[in-house]
């Protein structure tokens, strides 16, 4: 059986070190690690890691060394998300989260994770992306928090 493809925007990485979120973060990690899942990256998921403290980078990092596909920002992500805000999915103001949406419908990701409740997670903005996604000729992509998808330890 092929394994799931996991695009992991960087609220995840961030929420391994944040009490609300470490469990199902890490839980999530720990199903790379085991390669129960196949994460994917990208190159803003990169950039807003550099910021951060030594330990998230140093997840990141991680992540990468696994077997992990890297997804990078091109003419074609670029313009979906021109075609998110042409729809008023969400503002200018937050193009990294658009570029995670982007670049996961682009790639084709079995799910994209993500903490990030207020743009992301959320059912009216899931809607909003995947009707832009099918009007562009992309397969709807599918969302879901990490508590969602990680495996629980267990494959049953």
């Amino acid at each position: 059986m092929k394994k799931l493809r996991i695009y992991v925007d960087t609220s995840v990485i961030g929420g391994c070190f944040d009490a609300e979120f470490a469990e199902w973060s890490n839980l999530l990690i720990n199903d790379f690690r085991q390669g129960r899942y196949q994460a994917v990256l990208s190159d803003v998921t990169a950039s807003e890691v550099q910021p951060a403290p030594d330990f998230v980078r140093n997840l990141h990092a991680e992540l990468l060394s696994l077997p992990t596909q890297v997804v990078r920002v091109d003419e074609d992500a670029v313009s979906l998300v021109q075609h998110y805000i042409a729809h008023s999915v969400l503002g200018q103001r937050f193009l990294n989260d658009m570029l995670h949406i982007a670049l996961a419908t682009i790639a084709e990701v079995d799910v994209l994770v993500s903490w990030n409740f207020k743009h992301i997670v959320r059912l009216d903005k899931i809607r909003l992306f995947n009707a832009v996604n099918l009007e562009q000729g992309y397969k709807p992509l599918v969302i879901y928090s990490p508590r969602e998808v990680a495996s629980h330890g267990s494959e049953n």
